[in-house]
């Protein structure tokens, strides 16, 4: 059996840090670029994630969350059985996370003294824009031999390397706060209440009947409906057998 993950979030924070971790995910992906239009693509992904750093309060909600999960390692460091080695690690790691974005007035603020992205940046704004004729320095660029570019390429995603770790380790502290169970929806259908500060809704469902959920709530409840791939023509596409999958409360 094919399984496939899904991940709903239940506020904005959240949803802004999943559209963060993606795109970072994309990026490292894209770092590497052997011909033109996948350097195109890399230089996509930048821009979109600058254009969300600098458009989000993230330093805020950084500072609240890594706070919040130090409080709780301290809390577990009393335990008798808790291994001591990895969680002092684990500590050390928020704290100078903490004391960097605390030392930071606006996160990824540097990259803006980046001239050549600077100058090309705009164009990548309008469909087709970034043509030869249009961006003649950035096709310069991409003509350069791979060590330059390399040199380049990492060089700028370190300006943006103090959000993309707090990303990582916010949301593994998260994902780690829900532990998956077996539970059916009837006729397709299964409703939760959110309890505990629930942030993050995990499913984990069979990928080889074609159908997928989809969440809909509010801070108090939510429900998951199945929905078919490829439904028939006249129906809504809306499940109507009990569907059995496993859920996570994070």
């Amino acid at each position: 059996m094919t399984v496939a993950l899904y991940e709903f979030p239940l506020c904005e924070k959240v949803r802004n840090y999943l559209r963060l971790e993606q795109l970072f995910l994309q990026l490292h992906e894209a770092s590497e670029p052997e011909s033109s239009f996948q350097a195109l693509q890399f230089f996509e992904l930048l821009f979109d994630l600058i254009e969300l750093v600098e458009r989000l309060d993230l330093r805020v909600d950084f500072i609240r969350d890594i706070d919040s999960q130090e409080k709780n390692l301290i809390h577990w460091s009393q335990h008798p059985e808790i291994d001591s080695g990895a969680l002092d690690q684990t500590l050390l790691q928020l704290k100078n996370l903490l004391t960097q974005i605390k030392l930071t007035k606006k996160l990824g603020a540097s990259i803006k003294e980046e001239r050549f992205l600077s100058s090309i940046r705009q164009r990548f704004a309008i469909p087709g824009g970034a043509t030869s004729f249009d961006l003649p320095s950035l096709f310069c660029w991409i003509k350069q031999n791979s060590e330059t570019k390399q040199t380049d390429i990492q060089r700028w995603i370190k300006h943006l390397s103090l959000v993309n770790d707090s990303i990582k380790i916010i949301m593994a502290f998260l994902r780690e706060r829900g532990r998956f169970h077996q539970v059916v929806g009837k006729n397709g259908f299964y409703q939760g209440n959110v309890e505990d500060k629930v942030e993050l809704v995990r499913v984990k469902c069979s990928n080889d009947h074609a159908y997928y959920p989809v969440l809909s709530g509010n801070t108090y409840r939510y429900g998951i409906k199945f929905m078919q791939l490829r439904p028939t023509e006249g129906s809504t596409g809306a499940i109507a057998e009990d569907i059995s999958f496993e859920i996570a409360r994070c």
